[in-house]
């Protein structure tokens, strides 16, 4: 009898690089199901499986709730047809949010790369002799205070 492969809390936490508490987290949101022997935690293939697409959602932003629907619904025994065609249109609309957030993202970046570009250059001009001497005059007064004092 071939046993499947389990991993421990600690073991998945480690390989993904999540706190155990996240992996708890995941299991009171219903995404995980680990089942258990006694106190401990024990993960089956599928919960590693879904471990990695709930990974995989929350790095290109899907809340946990749009994640967990897609993950309920490969329990339909549909040949996981509704769970692609669900995931297809909302990686799509995804898709649409990212390149607007990008799109704004390559604006504050040119933005700020004009700001430096204007400052850089106001820097490199000479300083203005009013300020030269004000910074002078700053000098010498502080000078005097501290030898008075």
């Amino acid at each position: 009898m071939k046993t499947e492969r389990t991993w421990t809390i600690s073991e998945l936490a480690r390989e993904f690089k999540v706190t155990p508490r996240a992996l708890r987290f995941y299991e009171d949101r219903g995404l995980l199901s680990p089942r258990r022997e006694g106190l401990n935690r024990v993960y089956s293939v599928r919960d590693r499986g879904r471990l990695i697409l709930i990974l995989r959602g929350k790095r290109v932003g899907f809340p946990l709730t749009e994640i967990k629907e897609i993950l309920d619904l490969y329990d339909l025994n549909d040949g996981e047809r509704a769970q692609m065609q669900t995931a297809l249109k909302k990686f799509r609309a995804r898709a649409v949010t990212l390149e607007s957030q990008r799109e704004d993202l390559e604006g504050a970046i040119q933005a700020l790369a004009d700001g430096i570009s204007w400052l850089e250059g106001r820097l490199a001009e000479p300083a203005p002799k009013a300020g030269l001497a004000a910074a002078r005059a700053f000098e010498q007064e502080a000078k005097r205070r501290l030898q008075d004092a």
